[in-house]
């Protein structure tokens, strides 16, 4: 790894000096005003080739720093509304300045035209970063997510996270459109690159935004992927067939069929692997760990149209189908449909071991806090039904109507054959034990839909009404056996007395929770810059729980016995009202909004329990404000802040005084005191991308202060029984801080990419235990760096290491602190000679220095070989999981009252064979071939 490390060093000093000779200029427009963000680039005069490219800053100056050319090259400066400029250059020798470029009108017409090979690299159009998909070299091969890596200002981390100069990537659209989710990651992963023509980066606005015409006031970031015309006319796909060691399998399906507005798409995926099963990566297929973790997918879950799969522990088998449709059925009316089902079925052998501090109430106390060992058999099986469409009906110009209509059905079973005990952590005295098994089945149905209708004025610009209605229906029925045996020791003699209680009874609990918005908008413009709205907003939410208990009995064999204290009634309704007037003005640099309001509150629980009726009531009137500022330095250099106050209601379970008494070692119970929680919400952004130098940054911040935070009041008996209830705490808080810097280096076929970053996480919490207060403030400190070296498309070369500091500090506790540290390195390689043959290694270590029950440290070490066949369209590959055979399931982590240890079921090494097929035909393509 050390001398790894030294060769990239040399080439990334070998890099600097790459690009020795500097061209420069000023780029104005016909009336001699200097253009910022135009695009400058040079290109091969003999096949068009791009070879460098930049913008301008904001006098109209641009810097291209280049290697010598001793071919004829173009110069090109292209901006929109003006005819591209093209310069022939004999070859490039020496530094040069080419002075003042004036631009040409191209007319009235402001939608640029523009001929093959004349298209720029990038454009910048008011709000929106277009880059030219065909300007970035990747692969015949590779999908769109190898492009996006090749795009400058686009970062992807080794969880899969998105970003976009510094901005989250919240939604991925094809042609404007949700490819079966708005998540993306099944377009990013499976379409071809060469498809595309325009990758196109905007901020992620609301529905409402979007149709109205207004600005965005959010913080995350949108692309939108557009496919090349030429190209949208086809069949293209692929399948994947495997067989391995010891009874692993993977099998997946992808089949699309464009042609113009309408799309289909059918997929289909199974394996016992630990994957989500349609990642397709080139490499590796769908095996877990490496490359393949991502935050949508970290191999062992997944998130599929907000449902959570898998849950990170044990082995999964995964069973995956799915269709997608959209057209476009007439003029003004187009829409899309998907189907999507998911299946999992997951087995976990686990250990644990889990200290809790508990508070002295004097420096002379005998310490009280207690250890809890747990070994367990865990299976889950579960499956959902999914239907997401979306419709939208332009009657004109001005008006617009937009449905997103939801329909789900989901199953989820879970059986844990479990025992534990509880001993105190100074001496050792057994406290409780606990065996046998919980079993839980729920069965969920769902139905929600948004509905936007807007109307914008042609008389005045910026004038427009809006509606929307929103609608959230969820209902559940669910049950849950326990039967199990608990013993408690009273030490109060000196020879312990054990008490047993066995248990075997079962809850069944019918649940429904419904909400509905509506709201009303209405713009009118004061300048030509600014406008003023008004916005009227009322919720309606419901929410019940009705829990009915039973014990078995031996005579009926079966589950008979009425259990009162088992059972009990539930049920929570908000009204809310909110009257808003805004604000908003934008000039050429800078964007503003913002909006103050009322809540207008009702707010009543009702309940029963043990034959008592309960209630609470709350009638609030709460202020509510947001702002949000962007302000441009330059086209390429932003700052952006964000803040809103704003409150949550407390839950009714949590603010009635029902007992869930369904665990034998742990009783939960509402508060009736409990107040609305109030929060205040900011969020920064400032970023920057030097397009010449190939240097961007950017640093995030955000937080949020508590006000009347719930937090948990636990208090815990002499056998270690906890009886767990809530209260309000005031001056809690948690915050972020981080940022990454990264450079591009590229001399002929070297390409090398250097970032570092560093993440910082903060948080205050308060609690209670036994009656007494403490507070525990936790920091999280991540630095990381990262190289990616390629040789053309020969070889890639990617070492990654982060660190992680870990720190709880504790006051009015038993102990003062508790650290941990953890280091992460990874290198993932990549070659592809020699012709046909592809071999991929991703190698990971995890050590984490606290860990003292289990094993600290592993490698992780998957290795695949393939051959290409048959024009490149069949792929064979030998693929070895683990190869070291090192894995390890074990973690650690601090909580605000102590620390978990924990070893889950992994997979261990195993040998996987795979065939895959691509099938590709689209017009494109065949226009090329003739």
């Amino acid at each position: 790894m050390r001398t790894l490390i030294t060769v990239l060093l040399l080439a990334f000093s070998w890099a600097v000096s790459a690009q020795n000779i500097t061209l420069s200029g000023n780029v104005t427009d016909p009336d001699n005003v200097p253009l910022e963000a135009a695009t400058v680039y040079i290109s091969s005069a003999k096949d068009s080739t791009l070879i460098n490219y930049t913008i301008t800053d904001n006098k109209g100056g641009w810097q291209l720093k280049t290697r010598a050319f001793d071919a004829p090259v173009y110069l090109k400066v292209s901006y929109v509304g003006f005819t591209t400029h093209r310069q022939l250059i004999d070859k490039i020798t020496s530094d040069t300045d080419f002075g003042t470029i004036q631009m040409q009108d191209k007319g009235t017409n402001l939608n640029e035209v523009v001929i093959e090979g004349e298209v720029p690299p990038i454009r910048i159009k008011k709000d929106t970063l277009e880059f030219d998909a065909a300007s970035f070299n990747v692969r015949e091969d590779a999908n769109v997510q190898e492009l996006l890596k090749q795009l400058p200002g686009v970062e992807i981390d080794e969880t899969g996270k998105i970003t976009v100069n510094g901005k989250e990537v919240s939604q991925i659209l094809v042609n404007g459109k949700p490819f079966f989710d708005k998540d993306g990651k099944i377009a990013l992963q499976n379409l071809p690159a060469e498809i595309i023509n325009k990758i196109q980066v905007s901020d992620t606005k609301t529905k409402e935004e979007e149709m109205t015409g207004q600005k965005s006031t959010g913080n995350e970031a949108s692309i939108n992927i557009t496919i090349d015309e030429e190209k949208n006319k086809g069949i293209f796909g692929r399948a994947t067939v495997g067989f391995g060691t010891s009874g692993v399998y993977e099998h997946s399906m992808l089949a699309n069929y464009f042609k113009g507005e309408r799309k289909i798409s059918v997929l289909a995926s199974t394996n016992n692997i630990n994957s989500t099963g349609f990642s397709m990566d080139e490499i590796f297929d769908n095996m877990s760990g490496g490359r393949n973790t991502s935050a949508w997918s970290d191999g062992k879950s997944f998130n599929i149209n907000g449902m959570q799969f898998g849950g990170g522990q044990g082995i999964t088998r995964t069973d995956i189908g799915g269709a997608y449709y959209a057209d476009k059925w007439a003029k003004g009316f187009e829409g899309a449909v998907n189907y999507f089902y998911t299946g999992t079925d997951s087995k976990n052998d686990t250990e644990s071991k889990v200290t809790t501090f508990v508070p002295k109430e004097t420096e002379t106390d005998a310490d009280q806090s207690y250890v809890t060992e747990s070994t367990g058999k865990n299976h889950q099986d579960r499956y959902g039904h999914y239907v997401n469409t979306q419709f939208e009906i332009k009657a004109d110009s001005t008006f617009t109507i937009y449905a997103e209509p939801k329909f789900q059905k989901g199953h989820n079973y879970t059986k844990n054959e479990a025992s534990s005990s509880t001993y105190r952590l100074a001496s050792g005295e057994v406290l409780n034990d606990n065996n046998g098994v919980n079993s839980s089945e729920n069965n969920t149905t769902g139905f929600s839909n948004t509905l936007v209708a807007t109307k914008k004025f042609n008389a005045k610009k910026g004038r427009f009404l809006s509606f929307d209605l929103e609608n959230n229906n969820q209902k559940g029925d669910n049950y849950n056996l326990n039967n199990t045996i608990t013993n408690t020791y009273d030490y109060a003699g000196g020879t312990p007395v054990v008490t047993t209680e066995n248990r075997n009874q079962i809850r069944r609990t019918d649940t429904s929770k419904d909400i509905y918005h509506f709201s009303v908008s209405y713009g009118e413009p004061v300048t030509d810059s600014s406008n003023v709205y008004f916005q009227g907003e009322v919720w309606r939410e419901t929410e019940s729980e009705n829990r009915r208990g039973y014990n078995f009995n031996q005579g009926t064999d079966n589950y008979s016995d009425y259990n009162d204290a088992l059972s009990g009634y539930l049920s929570a309704k908000t009204n809310r009202a909110k009257p808003a007037l805004g604000y908003n003005f934008t000039k050429s640099k800078m964007y503003f909004n913002i909006e103050a309001g009322t809540f207008f509150i009702d707010y009543a629980a009702n309940g029963s329990y043990l034959g008592n009726g309960l209630s609470a009531k709350r009638n609030e009137v709460i202020p509510n404000v947001e702002m949000y500022l962007n302000y441009n330095f330059t086209k390429t250099r932003s700052f952006s802040i964000s803040y809103d106050y704003n409150f949550t209601a407390p839950q009714a379970s949590q603010i009635l005084p029902v007992a869930d008494v369904l665990n034998p070692l742990t009783t939960i119970i509402g508060n009736s005191d409990l107040d609305f929680v109030k929060t205040h919400n900011l969020w920064i952004n400032l970023y920057d991308y030097n397009w010449s130098e190939k240097i961007g940054y950017n640093i995030y911040a955000g937080g949020t202060y508590y006000q009347n935070n719930i937090s948990t009041s636990t208090l815990i008996d002499e056998n270690a029984r906890t009886t767990v209830s809530y209260f309000n705490v005031n001056d809690t808080y948690q915050y972020w801080l981080g940022g990454q810097y990264g450079k591009t280096f590229k001399r002929e076929a070297h390409s090398l990419n250097a970032s570092v970053g560093m993440y910082i996480e903060s948080g205050l919490n308060k609690g209670r235990q036994n009656e007494q207060l403490f507070t525990s403030l936790s920091y999280s400190t991540e630095p990381w760096v990262g190289l990616t070296y390629s040789y053309g498309e020969l070889l890639t070369i990617n070492p990654r290491y982060r660190i992680e500091f870990n720190q709880t500090d504790y006051d009015n506790y038993v102990i003062s602190s508790a650290k941990s540290t953890i280091h992460r390195l990874s290198l993932a390689t990549t070659s592809r000679w020699p012709k046909h043959v592809v071999w991929g290694n991703d190698l990971t270590y995890n050590y984490n220095s606290q860990q003292a029950s289990f094993r600290k440290s592993y490698y992780l070490l998957n290795t695949s070989l393939g051959y290409n066949f048959l024009k490149d369209k069949f792929t064979f590959k030998v693929k070895v999981y683990d190869l070291l055979n090192q894995n390890l399931g074990a973690s650690r982590s601090l909580t605000p009252t102590g620390i978990s240890e924990q070893l889950n079921t992994v997979l261990k090494r195993y040998v996987m064979f795979s065939l895959s097929v691509k099938l590709d035909k689209f017009a494109g393509k065949k226009e090329e071939q003739k």
